[in-house]
């Protein structure tokens, strides 16, 4: 019969197993949850499993959120006070994020000399400006993690520039090229930056745009196009992808090993890039236009 040696590890007794292993959650954060994107993804995030701090201006709009587990805290994106005092939360919760999304933001609609300098400039504080606030505010955040995510949700219209929305889609090109910077400049410790760039995603984008839209006074050069003007701001309505389906979409790239630096998903998040990449400037500028009413003979005739 074989007799083990002394010190041979089939001899020892197995040391039974007590102890409970704690699985923490991972930690989300997300910017603009009062509707939309930002409520749905909200939602995806926290039916996989992770804490999710909810943010909006009125915290009262994150209540539903906040009977399912939600964290809900009050962030206006745009004051510096209210930055920091989620900084601060974050710092007493003792909180490592995984997944910062910066989604708050709306679309400025109008012609561009139509369009007040205050309200351009608001434009830009609100979906330019505060993402490089809020990051610089909760880098310590991520940089605990040591793999976090920073999600910033752009537009194909930062791709794409149309007519009666030059404001809107000047910040999103902004915020584009603000997210490929990040991306290189944070790489090197842990944090990966990824660009969401959806098309035509049900929200209430549309009807905010249309009440943000800078309406042509008496003596405007687009007085006549006030109709087409009050179109392109719900025009990202037009057969739109259900929030929740987005937001699915977009959860099953965000949790994988290595996701794309850029995500498109939605009606035309493939097509406007592509017919920018391809057709000719003045072929595609006809071609938008047209299809906004900027005719030149028929401007003339009003």
């Amino acid at each position: 019969m074989f007799s083990p040696r002394p010190g041979n590890r089939s001899h020892c007794k197995p040391v039974p197993f007590h102890s409970k292993v704690t699985i923490l959650k991972k930690t989300a954060l997300i910017t603009g949850c009062s509707s939309g994107i930002g409520r749905a993804l909200a939602e995806e995030l926290h039916r996989r499993g992770y804490l999710v701090y909810a943010t909006a201006r009125r915290v009262d709009a994150l209540a539903e959120l906040a009977a399912r587990g939600m964290r809900a805290v009050p962030l206006d994106v745009t004051d510096m006070d209210s930055v920091a005092a989620l900084a601060e939360r974050l710092r007493r919760d003792d909180v490592k994020l995984d997944m910062l999304v910066n989604n708050a933001g709306y679309g400025t609609m109008g012609a561009l000399l139509d369009v007040p300098l205050p309200e351009l400039r608001r434009q830009f504080e609100t979906n330019v400006f505060s993402v490089i606030s809020l990051v610089q505010a909760l880098l310590p955040n991520l940089l605990a993690t040591g793999n976090a995510l920073i999600v910033n949700i752009s537009s194909i219209s930062g791709v794409t520039a149309t007519p009666f929305a030059g404001a809107y889609c000047a910040s999103k090109a902004a915020l584009n090229l603000l997210s490929d910077a990040l991306r290189m400049e944070l790489v090197p410790f842990g944090i990966r930056v990824i660009t969401v760039q959806p098309g035509g995603i049900a929200s209430q984008f549309g009807h905010a745009a249309e009440k943000h839209a800078a309406e042509p006074s008496p003596g405007s050069l687009y007085r006549p196009l006030r109709r087409q003007i009050h179109e392109r701001a719900m025009m990202s309505q037009i057969n739109a992808m259900p929030a929740e389906e987005f937001a699915r979409r977009l959860a099953d790239r965000l949790i994988t090993a290595d996701p794309p630096p850029v995500i498109r998903i939605g009606p035309k998040s493939t097509l406007l890039p592509m017919l920018k990449r391809w057709l000719p400037t003045h072929m595609l500028d006809r071609f938008l236009s047209r299809k906004f009413g900027l005719d030149v003979d028929v401007l003339r005739r009003q």
